[in-house]
Formats: C-alpha cells, structure tokens, sequence
C-alpha cells in the first residue's frame, strides 16, 4: 500500500506510495498529443495496441511454454515460471514477465523477463536477480509464529496502529544476495495518520533475522462540478430515474462515498439528476464535489494510458478499478490499494482539502499499473523509481488532460494545501526545494524515504523533457540545475514518456536501482529511436546530470 506522501512531519506535512498499493505522501499507440513525438520513433518498437482477448491469448500460450522456456534458461529442476504480463511490440518482439517459484515456494526478488524477436528466437532476459535460485533445506528453523511477532513488532515500531499478522508464508527471498528460505508476514491495521496498513516484512527462516519489509499499500456523460478541474463532462449511468458515477465505457469505473468510514466500499455515489458537484469545498461528508474530481481523474488516467501507450487500464485487461472518497476524518492522504484494486481519497486537514486532484488521481492509478508490470519493491532505490513512476505518469495524465482549470505543471500536489501555505508537495526541476527531496543521487539515496529518494528519477526526468537552466512553462517558472555544471537540451515531454514506460513494461524488475534504471532507459530509447540517436544520448546526458553513471 502506498500513500501520497511521507507520513512523518518535517516543518509542515510531508507525502508517499508502495509496491501493491501507494500513496501520495509518504507515512499502446500514440496518438494525437503523442503523434509529433514518435513521428522519428522507431515504430516498431512501441507497444502494439492488442484488445483484452489477444493479451490474454498471449498470456496462455506464455503459459503453455513456461516449463521450455524455464529449460532454455537453464533454470533448475525445482523452478517454475509463472507468466505475470506479456507486452507485444508492433515489430512482433514479445517481452514476456515471469514469476518464479522454487519447490513450489515464491522466489521474492526472482521476476525475469524475456524478449523474444518475431521470429521466436531469444533475444535476451532481464533478471531482478543473476544468484542462482537454490537453498540448502526447506525445513526453517524458526516457527511461523515467531516470525509473525516480529513483523507485529517492526510494523509497531513504525507507528502502526492496531496491528496484527495475517499469517507467515514460506517463501525463497532472493531480493538480496544469496537466496534463503524465508517467511513473508504480512501485517495490517493502520498506520500512524490513518492509512490501512500492509507492511510485508521478510524474515530469514534459519537465523529469524529480518532481511527486508516494504509497504504494500501506495500511496490515487454527466456533468461534474469540480473543486480542482472546473466544469467537466462526466460518463455516467442511468438506472431508473437516478444516475450513479460508473463509467462503462472505461471498464466499469466506480466511485463510491465512504463517509468517513474507514473500511468497506462505501455507497455508489448517485443523484436524481445527471449533475455531480457544486465546485466549492465542503466539509460535509454527502457532498459530491469530491467524488466528482476522483470519477474525472479516474477518466483522464485511462484515456492517458490508452491514447498514449494502448495500455486498455491498469492491468491491461480493460476492466477498470474504483475510487472511494470522503476516507476517514481529517485524513490528509490518498493511497492505492492494489487489494482491493482502488484508489482511496482523504479530505485533508479540517476535512475541507480533499486529495482529489487530477495529478495525485494520476499518481495513485500509476501505482497500480507499476504493481502489474516492473513490480518495483516499494523501498531503497527501488521504492524511490516506484514513487516517481507514480510523478512521472500523473505529471503525464496532467497535461494530457489540458484542463484550463489544472493546466499541465512539473509541480505534484499543488493544488491539494498539503502544507497549509499553498506551496506545492513536490518541484521535479529541483527536487530539493521541498526541503527532503535529492536532487541527484549519492550513495545514501536508498536510505531516504521513498518520497524523498524519488527526487533523483522525477529530476531526470524533467531534464530529459524540459532541459536544464530557466525556462517558464504554462506560466510556471522553473530553474533546473545539474550536479555535473552540464547544460542539457530536452527531447520534449512526449518522447520522454514513451521511453520511461517502455522501461518500466520491459526492462525493470522489483529490484531495479537508479543504475539499472539508467541501463533501461537507454535500452528503451535505444528500442525507439536508436542507439545513435539524439533521444539516446539525452537519456544519457540527462542521468549523468543527476549523478547516475
């Protein structure tokens, strides 16, 4: 689970998001806006635009030659893949997303890619780990219970609230080092401000020794009064004389009231007339307005991630998730629940600043889709890639939507007072301005907090569309420096999207790290526009600007 942002006070608030489920803070084929820049793409490297039953197809036949391809990697007699996601590239390369299993056990940090040329033959494989898959006995030596206490205590000492176990499971830990037998607790209740709670700790079954927990939730036609967005059109439907906020033309998109419930899904927000929202604040837990920026931000996410990548909504399956407003009391967040598969909304401070603007629905929905494809473990350096996938995208979701309400910024959240003075939650030219956030990486980057260690990628990335030094941008102005004193000219905010998804859906792993990010983005860029190409070279350029070499 992920929040918006860090839960933890700096001089005001600050905001976050994990590997299932993320919040704010911490605690396809391209067309239109997209068509001028792949018009010097190398066509057939980006996504095919493939309908839910050729993606299912793809997965079934993935399947079906699962244990070849487990031989033809050389993998040993007690491993299994599972196909997790396959995506097809209009050249007829296939990138097939493997799971792995050991005696029947999940390999955590064990997830593999392959890439397969047209013509069937291999063209290399992506490892979250190059260790080889083999432990020296299955039996542990240490009880599930014990090992459950401990995850009830670490979840404890990071102020989680009403804590409680749901069970160890046995499973091999390859995320770092030498693979081990090991046990997965996972612990729910709440966190410190309110969030739900699920710290996945890890725990070595021979030494009871903790290797590694991460946070599994990550932290987002009718008319809709907005707060944020203005007057937007909305797709709803009618069932008898009423109309409700379910949008069938995105798969089946819900959004529910919970009334400052903090649990369930809450009521299907409906009215006697086709109008939602007043487009004031308020802090009345009935009121609509909320609901009706979380339906438009949910619209706006798929339409992005259809219209830019062919991606059919979060899994690539068409079928769409759902939101629940009105979270809680005073709860000044908004996660992802890949669980539940929902984006959840607080009202913020005095219940009168709901989190429901359109870049933080981004931000919440992109968690969801990097839970179904890189699957980046939500701590380290991977954490922080995963927190700025999220930045990256709901960035992307903002200016695809042209809002003249919300026009498209490199700012995240400011539109939602986390801090009370009308400043932003986070500056992607200079990560630093919040006060937390790196601006390049050092060798302690891992150890931030993952809205913070996030700086670095969310950096890169606006050099990469934008460019270094001052520059105004629909009327915001910004003034980004690099670490090494070089000037970076950007290739456009466009083509830098097309490369980072296509890094993130087929070269990184749950174990990614800014090195490897580094070497994925060139190969995705290298994919589309080629090894000697200008877009090549400024991911290049733009990653040594922020201290990645």
């Amino acid at each position: 689970m992920s929040p918006l942002y860090a839960r933890h006070k700096r001089t005001t608030l600050a905001v976050a998001t994990a590997v299932a489920a993320g919040a704010l803070i911490s605690t396809g084929l391209a067309t239109s806006a997209t068509a001028a820049a792949k018009s010097s793409a190398t066509p057939g490297a980006a996504p095919a635009a493939l309908s839910a039953s050729a993606h299912i197809s793809l997965i079934q036949q993935a399947q079906s030659a699962a244990a070849e391809t487990a031989q033809q990697l050389g993998l040993g007699a007690k491993e299994k893949l599972v196909v997790k996601d396959v995506v097809k590239d209009a050249d007829g390369t296939v990138h097939t997303r493997y799971e792995r299993t050991y005696a029947g056990l999940p390999v955590l940090g064990g997830d593999l890619v392959v890439h397969t040329a047209k013509s069937g033959k291999t063209e290399g494989v992506t490892r979250a780990t190059k260790a080889t898959i083999k432990v020296a006995s299955l039996k542990p030596q240490v009880t599930a219970a014990k090992a459950e206490q401990q995850a009830v205590s670490a979840a404890k000492t990071l102020g989680s609230a009403k804590s409680s176990a749901n069970g160890a499971r046995k499973v091999i830990w390859a995320g770092s080092g030498k693979p081990v037998l090991a046990y997965e607790t996972i612990v729910g209740g709440l966190q410190d401000d309110g969030t739900p709670n699920q710290l996945h700790v890890i725990t070595d079954a021979a030494t009871g020794k903790k290797l590694f927990e991460y946070q599994g939730i990550e932290n987002a036609t009718g008319t809709g009064k907005t707060l944020y967005s203005g007057t937007v059109s909305l797709t709803t439907t009618q069932s008898g004389s009423s109309y409700n906020l379910t949008d069938a033309t995105r798969g089946g998109h819900k959004t529910y009231n919970l009334a400052r419930k903090t649990s369930g899904k809450g009521t299907l927000v409906s009215n006697s007339t086709n109008t939602f929202g007043t487009g004031t604040a308020s802090t009345s837990s009935s009121d609509q307005t909320a609901a009706a920026d979380a339906a438009y931000g949910a619209q706006e996410t798929w339409d992005f991630y259809k219209n830019t990548f062919g991606r059919s909504g979060i899994k690539n399956d068409g079928v769409g998730a759902y939101s629940r407003v009105h979270y809680g009391s005073n709860y000044v967040n908004a996660f992802w629940d890949d669980g539940c598969f929902c984006m959840t909304y607080g009202d913020g401070s005095g219940n009168k600043d709901p989190l429901t603007s359109l870049d933080v629905a981004g931000h919440e929905m992109s968690h969801g889709v990097t839970a179904n494809t890189a699957g980046l473990d939500y701590s380290g350096e991977s954490g922080g890639l995963n927190e700025a996938t999220s930045d990256i995208m709901g960035t992307g979701v903002e200016f695809y939507a042209n809002n003249s309400s919300d026009k498209g910024d490199y700012l995240i959240g400011e539109k939602i007072n986390i801090n009370g003075d009308g400043t932003p939650l986070r500056y992607m030219d200079k990560p630093s301005k919040d006060g937390s956030s790196a601006d390049s990486w050092s060798s302690s980057v891992g150890d931030l907090d993952v809205h913070y260690s996030s700086g670095v990628a969310n950096h890169f990335f606006y050099l990469l569309s934008e460019g270094s030094g001052s520059k105004t941008i629909n009327g915001v102005s910004y003034d980004s420096p690099t670490s090494d004193g070089s000037t970076v000219t950007g290739i456009g905010r466009d083509k830098a999207l097309q490369i980072w998804y296509k890094a993130l859906t087929t070269y990184f792993t749950s174990t990614t790290n800014y090195s490897d990010a580094r070497s994925g983005t060139l190969q995705a860029a290298a994919d589309l526009y080629g090894s000697s190409s200008t877009e090549y070279k400024t991911v290049a350029a733009a990653w040594s600007a922020v201290n990645v070499s």
